[in-house]
């Protein structure tokens, strides 16, 4: 209806009937007004609280009612154990809690069900059924409010502790999550992604069936519908790697991405062009780029949204490389031998950029403070920017890394991104994702007491003992944690594009050879699915060190290589030290994995590694081993060679004698003595001698003669 504008003075009264249906048409709007908004909490447990104790203060509707204020009603009608299936053990539909949402006429519906159709009672007879039935629930919401605005949640996690998880509740788990993401498309409903928001949280589901989120997650919970439901993220927020400084991976797409408030209109201008897009209903955004030639002259850079403009300065577009492991990738330029004269070079004006994500605390000897340990459990845990290449940022660099990408700015003429992630003492399985660990039967079992487990060195779990003194849940995480790292670091990283990976760790998985060679394919596969390339992949075995496990551990490394496509492996056996795992001598190591990269990835015609055996075969009293990269064989001291050995058939190593000819070995064997094996470099702290023209170092090795 119109009001009619008013009569200009001097014009005669308006009319007692007008004026009477004028006011009472102002009061109907007022009181409308006063009305709030009703907002039905439909869900199971989850919603209702279970395991809370005091679910009217500390659920997640409660805590809602507190964010959006009095202009809004927000009512809980979880019902614990609540199916979507009609058919399920506890069906929603026949619940009070849906009679009493149904009288409510919600102006706002918020779905999280599914947890409980996943029970053996439910899944397997009804799965087709899901759908349709969740579909009918949210008719059936529409009927009582047509004009109903409905957002349906994806599930929240079930972790590990669940007694059900290896044996059906993983695989059914994620059925179902699919389900409700089609749901979500096929209805053009918003989808509240609270598997996002709390699957890399196992800190806070603290209850015997590690599917109830305390009170730390609900209140997670509720922030999350909260945004979702007023569009309110926080503004314009970018991740870590766009900072000044920064370098974008060449000749591939230019993907920028964030957050913002939903529905604002986000602007990025960059190399005299411009994007726009305007935010989804999850506040996330993404612009492309066309790729991109090397640009060594600074670039500029500036995303708009709104009042907020954020700048970015002297990016270069180059090669962007990962350098990631434990403390001997952290190990830094400055302690290093030999790298004074690259100190003395760093310049800030090279186009060498580094980004150093560094950990809040250090895995060192010590007990972790209340805010450290805080920190860890909300994964805000490392940080970081940009930084030019100048003599302050490149000594607390990784020598490896920064040796490994001075070379590949020399030699390639093109700007150079490293990005450091290393955490001293870590084991391999910290940084593998959840969901990979999770769907692996093998490994899924070692989230479980993992402070006690098996899956990790006694060191390991000894210094996070030590770390975790002053905890006061046995929930706390810790980088040495299954995932822990992926989640805290690699995670926050993607999709940002690189170029590679060098990777340099394995002393905290050395006592266990055998786990570490099926674990090592599935992390390399793992973040190569996560960045959707098979990127390549460099490693570095270990060094010498009289520790007896560790010549098992680097033949293991060297096997690997049957196992990975785009990837090589640099011997270190030459520079260790008897006692020092952190031997000082790093320069080789970067330059070995230069030559990797730069063979395998820059297609240089240079030899890529040290001789690597192809084969060991017995003619007659002898044995001949050939190798790969095996152009002029030598001893890198010109005295006879050594290292080699003879495994008899009752398992007794003795010395053998052995002679380079023709670019292969010829290892003597002795008459009457039944020879089952070669080795060579066996011993945990070996100084064999056996390298090839470039004077690159053989591998460890141990292989039956045939």
């Amino acid at each position: 209806m119109v009001i009619p504008e008013k009569k200009r003075a001097g014009s005669p009264l308006i009319g007692k009937g007008l004026l009477i249906t004028i006011f009472l048409l102002l009061f109907n709007v007022a009181e409308a007004k006063k009305q709030p908004v009703r907002i039905a909490c439909i869900g199971n447990s989850v919603t209702y609280g279970w395991g809370l104790q005091d679910p009217g203060t500390t659920s997640y509707p409660p805590l809602l009612q507190q964010m959006l204020g009095a202009t809004y009603l927000v009512k809980n009608f979880g019902h614990s154990g609540a199916t979507v299936l009609k058919n399920g053990h506890n069906p929603y539909y026949k619940s009070k809690a849906f009679i009493d949402m149904l009288a409510f006429r919600p102006d706002i519906a918020v779905i999280h069900l599914g947890l409980n159709d996943t029970d053996p009672r439910n899944f397997p007879r009804y799965r087709d059924e899901f759908t349709p039935d969740y579909n009918w629930l949210i008719d059936t919401v529409r009927k009582v409010n047509p004009g109903v605005r409905i957002f349906i949640c994806s599930l929240t996690p079930v972790f590990t502790g669940h007694s059900r998880f290896l044996s059906s509740t993983f695989d059914w788990y994620w059925k179902l999550q699919d389900q409700i993401r089609n749901i979500a498309v096929i209805d053009q409903l918003p989808l509240i992604d609270l598997y996002e928001a709390l699957h890399d949280r196992p800190d806070i589901f603290t209850d015997a069936a590690t599917l109830h989120p305390n009170e730390t997650g609900t209140a997670i919970i509720a922030r999350t519908v909260y945004q979702y439901l007023t569009g309110n993220f926080g503004g314009l927020q970018l991740p870590p790697l766009f900072t000044p400084n920064m370098v974008l991976q060449r000749e591939e797409p230019i993907r920028i991405w964030g957050r913002a408030d939903a529905g604002t209109t986000v602007s990025v201008k960059f190399m005299n062009a411009e994007q726009r897009i305007e935010t989804g209903y999850d506040g996330k955004w993404q612009v492309t780029f066309p790729a991109s030639k090397a640009v060594r002259s600074p670039l500029e850079m500036e995303i708009r949204n709104g009042q907020k403009a954020i700048r970015l300065q002297n990016i270069l577009i180059g090669d962007v490389w990962l350098c990631s492991g434990q403390s001997n990738m952290h190990f830094p330029l400055s302690q290093s031998t030999g790298a004074d004269s690259l100190l003395n070079s760093a310049d800030a004006s090279l186009p060498l950029r580094l980004f150093k994500y560094e950990p809040l605390a250090e895995t060192d000897n010590r007990a972790w403070t209340r805010r450290e340990l805080a920190r860890a459990n909300s994964l805000d845990f490392f940080s970081g920017s940009w930084m030019t290449s100048g003599k302050a940022a490149a000594s607390g660099f990784s020598a490896v890394g920064y040796v490994f990408g001075s070379e590949i700015m020399r030699e390639e003429k093109v700007p150079v991104g490293l990005i450091e992630i290393a955490v001293g003492g870590s084991p391999l399985i910290s940084w593998v994702s959840r969901h990979t660990l999770e769907s692996l039967p093998l490994f899924a079992p070692a989230f479980k007491n993992w402070r006690q487990s098996d899956y990790l060195m006694e060191w390991c779990r000894e210094r996070a003992e030590v770390n975790l003194k002053n905890a006061t849940s046995v929930f706390q995480r810790h980088p040495y944690e299954p995932a822990f790292n992926f989640e805290a670091a690699i995670a926050k990283l993607l999709p940002f594009s690189i170029k590679g990976i060098i990777w340099y760790q394995g002393e905290s998985d050395a006592e266990n050879a055998e786990l570490y060679q099926k674990l090592f394919p599935v992390f390399v596969n793992d973040w190569r699915k996560k960045w959707q390339k098979p990127l390549p992949f460099y490693y570095v075995q270990l060094s010498s060190i009289n520790r007896p496990s560790w010549n098992y551990f680097r033949d293991a490394q060297r096997k690997l290589l049957n196992d990975l496509d785009h990837s090589g492996m640099v011997v270190t056996s030459d520079l260790g030290d008897t006692a020092d795992v952190h031997y000082k001598n790093k320069v080789p190591v970067g330059l070995r994995l230069a030559r990797l990269a730069l063979n395998k990835t820059y297609n240089k015609k240079i030899t890529a590694s040290g001789p690597l055996l192809l084969s060991v075969k017995k003619y007659g009293d002898k044995a001949v081993v050939r190798f790969d990269d095996a152009k002029r064989l030598k001893t890198f001291d010109n005295k006879p060679l050594r290292g080699f050995e003879l495994v008899t058939d009752k398992g007794r190593f003795m010395p053998a004698e052995a002679r380079i000819k023709n670019n292969k070995v010829l290892v003597l064997l002795p008459k009457g003595v039944p020879v089952k094996k070669i080795a060579y470099g066996w011993e945990p702290f070996t100084r064999a001698n056996l390298v090839n023209s470039d004077a690159l170092p053989a591998s460890t090795f141990i292989k039956s003669v045939k």
